[in-house]
């Protein structure tokens, strides 16, 4: 019987930069594109002679690539060897069934033990695939003379193959040169396996997890998927990253305070030698201190994102620039800091009271905001009656003026580490679009640079944005928040032919 685990994209709205250090908290917003893990065995009977074997086989297909790699797994020590072509390797799986395997081994008990052997004499057959909004068509649609549209978009067929670009124009093949639109598809990929493969073994039962349990304290099967997770996604990186990406992954949008490094010390260690099987102890009872709380966006508000097409860039390297300004520069960079943290918190505040205006009086925030929608922000505040819509207006003026304060700081900081991190192109990108009848605001996500930005819209006003993109050669996408996190599907995505855009978005 098959698992079919899914787990979503994310967006990191604020918290850039900041996130890299407790205590500075970030707002992350999990979206409608999601990575799908499917696990079955890959032999239904099991030979007569298997209780002798010392290696199973585990078979890992990622259709998108059109990629087959086979792997031999030691039942001692639970290392994989790829017997494929070493191309074809996927690091991030790879730890994914190494760091699962150890994980049900440690907690499962006797008789649960016999069964996970069972199931591993069987073999693994893991089939991986993203959503099409993880990866970047932009390049596809031009060549093919079509408009930079959402429609076209959402035209292609669910689980398009990613390697178009493999054959130059010379007739010779080169390695795919794979585009992605930043959304997280390393850890929402890793957070799919670790989950299917717990559920698959009975380590975890996320058939009963309900909606609502992603952002509860106390969910432990959840909170398992996350340490093996975040383990698995670090030691393949080769570095221990924030997190936010993963947990977003596990647990759907939220406030995002990052664990501490140590915590995967012995992980770092074991990548020199260590065997899994004492790693895992550590991780296991590891103090896992990082801190979420239940976030999304208030009522009548969407998640836009647009991509520029102005050809991405690499956030180790800008991070890296970024310390590099620190150390050099400790007390402008700390002053930096300190107003951009105190932006993020006045914007998370602002959100925070809009969804509680639009909780204690719903018709006063629904009209203010159906009437927001059709105007430029400038004009807000004259189309308010009565008390009760002035506070809501009042709130999105400051959410307003927070993310400007947040724009400025965060040009400041690239200017000063000599890095794009809201480059000139993209600021007049945002100016515009904060200029829009409907928008709250805009942005780039994460660490910034010229991949993607994205904008927050009132009401009905999204369809508008998305045709002025167009018209400023930005293409957007089917994106849009979905706060929920990891999943237990019911079948092959495929079989369901759903896609973000078909089961989430209208397009007009």
């Amino acid at each position: 019987m098959a698992v079919v685990a899914s787990a979503p994209g994310k967006v990191l709205m604020t918290g850039g930069y900041l996130i890299l250090e407790r205590p500075n908290a970030g707002i992350v917003l999990s979206t409608n594109a999601r990575f799908y893990a499917i696990v079955k065995p890959l032999r239904e009977d099991i030979e007569p002679d298997s209780w002798a074997w010392a290696w199973t086989d585990v078979k890992l297909t990622s259709p998108q690539l059109s990629r087959e790699t086979m792997y031999k797994m030691s039942l001692k020590n639970l290392m994989l060897q790829c017997v494929s072509s070493s191309e074809s390797r996927n690091p991030f799986v790879e730890q994914a069934v190494q760091y699962t395997i150890a994980a049900a081994r440690a907690t499962l008990d006797k008789n649960n033990n016999d069964f996970l052997h069972t199931k591993l004499l069987q073999g693994l057959d893991i089939t991986i695939l993203g959503c099409n909004d993880f990866y970047s068509y932009r390049n596809y649609i031009e060549a093919r003379g079509l408009p930079l549209t959402p429609d076209v978009l959402a035209a292609l067929p669910p689980f398009t193959p990613i390697t178009f670009n493999a054959e130059e124009s010379n007739g010779e093949n080169c390695k795919p040169e794979v585009a992605k639109t930043g959304l997280g598809s390393s850890a929402a990929m890793t957070t799919s396996v670790v989950a299917a493969l717990l559920h698959y073994f009975g380590v975890v039962n996320l058939s009963s997890l309900n909606k609502d349990q992603h952002q509860e304290k106390d969910c432990v099967d959840l909170d398992l998927v996350h340490v093996i997770a975040q383990s698995a996604h670090c030691i393949a990186q080769g570095k221990v990253g924030s997190g936010f990406d993963v947990s977003s992954a596990v647990y759907g949008s939220q406030r995002y305070v990052r664990f501490s490094p140590e915590v995967l010390s012995s992980a770092q260690v074991a990548v020199k030698g260590l065997p899994i099987q004492e790693v895992i102890h550590d991780i296991l009872k590891g103090n896992w201190d990082h801190e979420r709380t239940k976030f999304s966006l208030p009522p009548l508000m969407t998640l836009l994102l647009g991509e520029p097409g102005a050809g991405g860039s690499s956030t180790p390297s800008m991070v890296g620039a970024v310390k590099k300004w620190q150390k050099s520069d400790p007390e402008k960079s700390l002053e930096t800091w300190r107003k951009l943290s105190a932006a993020n918190s006045a914007l998370e505040t602002q959100f925070k009271i809009l969804s509680k205006l639009a909780e204690e009086n719903w018709d006063a925030y629904k009209c203010v905001i159906n009437s927001c929608s059709i105007h430029r922000s400038e004009k807000w505040m004259e189309r308010a009656t009565g008390p009760d819509q002035e506070a809501v207006v009042n709130a999105l003026l400051a959410a307003r003026d927070a993310m400007l304060r947040i724009r400025s700081n965060m040009r400041q900081m690239g200017e000063a580490a000599g890095i794009p991190i809201e480059p000139n192109s993209q600021t007049r990108l945002l100016d515009a679009t904060m200029d829009m009848e409907g928008v709250l605001l805009a942005g780039v996500p994460g660490a910034g640079g010229f991949d993607a930005i994205f904008a927050v819209t009132l009401g009905d006003s999204s369809s508008n944005i998305t045709k002025a993109w167009t018209s400023l050669n930005v293409l957007a996408m089917l994106v849009r928040e979905d706060p929920h996190g990891v999943s237990l599907e019911t079948g092959d995505p495929r079989a369901q032919q759903i896609t973000s855009a078909i089961s989430s978005v209208h397009i007009e």
